[in-house]
């Protein structure tokens, strides 16, 4: 355990210490973040508004503008927790391809040390560092919240919005290693960092919800990691406000907006359940893990010439 332990923490101070990592495996965040500001969050909120006047009746304006406002900057902060679940874990598993492209890792390989704990130590600090990052951008988030004067979420709803975020970590953590077995050099790992950070936001109907994508690609994008753990976050901070937003509408309605937003999830005309989603992600990770180390034991590192 020891050498687990040793070994997580300098895969994760490597990636610390290295400050144009951190701040680029964040960009797609402030990107988002931006978007939420400038475009996306009045763009949203001004078309729920028109919504709930055009189907609520008689309604308090001032109030409807309030929450469909807080509605929306929840339903963006979900997206750029999962954002940051996938690209901060994806940087920190590139140690492992920066490590062997520098002959490092065959070093590593001829010590005591089994294959299994080294590998570990790179899926656990990235799992790891991804999910602090991923709370802090939580908590980055709700204090921008509060500062619009708007109440927190609820513990309860934190607390399970912290478990689905080492959840999405680890998905990605598994995913990140799977491919790293397939990629030797750091530059090529950078180019499929770019594409992850660039296409997670279209993926996840961050950018644009899911009712401006065709069917085909809708389906798509359910079979997809990214799109099925932000609907999970999404359906667990945006279910009080949802209410209020929605109060005296019909039914019906609300589960059009879910389903038009990527809050909810359908199979054919099935609603896909929670429990279903945390099974998908679930399962997602054990496979890619399992594939992973199966690889993994007859791995031959790429020849290094200096």
């Amino acid at each position: 355990m020891k050498e687990i332990f040793y070994l997580t923490k300098r895969n994760s101070l490597i990636f610390l210490r290295d400050r144009r990592a951190v701040f680029f495996s964040v960009m797609s965040m402030l990107i988002v973040l931006g978007l939420m500001v400038i475009f996306l969050g009045s763009m949203n909120s001004q078309d729920l508004v028109l919504l709930l006047e055009k189907y609520g009746g008689e309604r308090d304006a001032a109030m409807d503008k309030e929450n469909a406002e807080h509605l929306i900057q929840l339903w963006t902060l979900a997206g750029i927790l999962v954002v940051n679940s996938m690209t901060v874990t994806l940087t920190v598993i590139g140690t492992m391809v920066q490590d062997e492209e520098q002959g490092r890792l065959a070093s590593f390989y001829v010590t005591p040390v089994r294959r299994g704990k080294l590998v570990l130590g790179y899926v656990l600090a990235a799992w790891l560092t991804g999910a602090v990052f991923s709370i802090l951008t939580l908590a980055a988030g709700e204090a921008y919240i509060a500062a619009k004067g708007r109440g927190l979420l609820p513990v309860p709803v934190l607390a399970a919005m912290c478990g689905m975020i080492f959840l999405n970590t680890f998905v990605y953590a598994s995913i990140g290693w799977l491919l790293a077995l397939f990629i030797h050099s750091y530059s090529a790992w950078s180019g499929v960092l770019t594409i992850a950070g660039t296409l997670v936001g279209f993926a996840g109907g961050i950018y644009l919800p899911m009712s401006s994508f065709s069917e085909r690609l809708q389906t798509v994008l359910k079979c997809l990691p990214v799109l099925q753990g932000t609907s999970l976050m999404r359906r667990v901070c945006l279910e009080e406000i949802t209410e209020a937003a929605f109060q005296g509408m019909p039914d019906q309605a609300v589960e059009i907006f879910q389903e038009k937003m990527g809050i909810t999830l359908t199979a054919g005309e099935k609603l896909i359940s929670t429990g279903t989603q945390l099974f998908i992600l679930l399962l997602y990770g054990i496979i890619t893990t399992g594939i992973a180390m199966l690889l993994n034991r007859g791995r031959k590192l790429k020849d290094r010439t200096d």
